[in-house]
């Protein structure tokens, strides 16, 4: 595998893709508006637990008594089982921001003229992907990584309590944000990539590779409607289960990936 090959083609896709407003647009306000709403919510629940004169354990649901330590007051469990529903916006992140990247990077090349000179190189095609896979899914980690650490250094400043902040720090969202949210992207990536490869619009591929946000909303309603609790074992399989489909993904896409043809289709 030829490392400077596949440096070459990420810093061609830099360079194309964050000439797009809209790009930089997303990976910006996005993960701002996921930092912003759990750090309000925190803050006026805070405020009213604490007008109420505080809140019992009876008050959350039963299924995630679990999940909060015996330290905890019943409004400490509440935040915790409140900021909860947060982790996935967090978890969206490198994937939402990605599928804007990939979806212009065979289509959008097709579209310009540029990717018959790529295709004639003498890549590899599991080092084609991996570039633009690398390309479009390291910024939207990093971007996931870095409003995480903005969330968590916000939360002393609000006046939230140090068992929050312990839970919000520890494992389970450390396993989601640093292991699970990158091995989505991965995924994201090259279902996009894939997608991209067989349409002739940017958009169509974008629109589709949005599917892939459906496993995760069905997380959050199983959450909310007290089906699963989101905890250590939990993310722990929903991680394996993402490697085993990163791999199928990674495998299928260059299997699947026919450069002579490609173009010949899109005549």
């Amino acid at each position: 595998m030829n490392f400077k090959s596949i440096r070459t083609i990420i810093d061609k896709e830099w360079a194309e893709v964050f000439k797009n407003r809209m790009v930089l647009f997303t990976m910006i306000f996005m993960p701002l508006i996921f930092t912003v709403l759990p750090l309000v919510m925190l803050y006026f629940t805070g405020q009213e637990m604490g007008d109420m004169g505080g809140v019992g354990t009876a008050d959350v649901p039963a299924e995630f008594l679990s999940a909060c330590s015996s330290d905890m007051t019943g409004a400490e469990c509440m935040q915790v089982y409140l900021v909860n529903q947060f982790l996935l916006l967090f978890m969206m992140v490198p994937v939402i921001i990605p599928v804007t990247i990939a979806a212009y990077s065979i289509v959008g090349e097709k579209t310009t003229h540029s990717l018959e000179p790529l295709l004639a190189t003498p890549i590899s095609t599991f080092e084609l992907l991996l570039g633009k896979s690398l390309a479009a899914s390291l910024p939207a980690i990093f971007v996931g990584w870095v409003s995480f650490g903005l969330f968590v250094a916000a939360l002393p400043l609000l006046g939230v309590t140090k068992s929050v902040i312990n839970y919000i720090a520890g494992p389970t969202w450390l396993l989601a944000i640093i292991i699970a949210g990158p091995l989505m992207a991965i995924a994201s990536v090259n279902l996009t990539i894939f997608v991209s490869s067989r349409v002739n619009d940017p958009r169509t591929a974008e629109q589709i590779s949005t599917l892939f946000l459906l496993p995760i909303f069905g997380l959050l309603f199983a959450q909310l409607a007290g089906v699963v609790v989101i905890n250590v074992m939990v993310m722990l399989s929903f991680i394996g289960g993402m490697i085993l489909v990163d791999i199928g993904m990674v495998y299928l896409g260059t299997s699947i990936f026919q450069r002579e043809n490609i173009l010949t289709r899109w005549k």
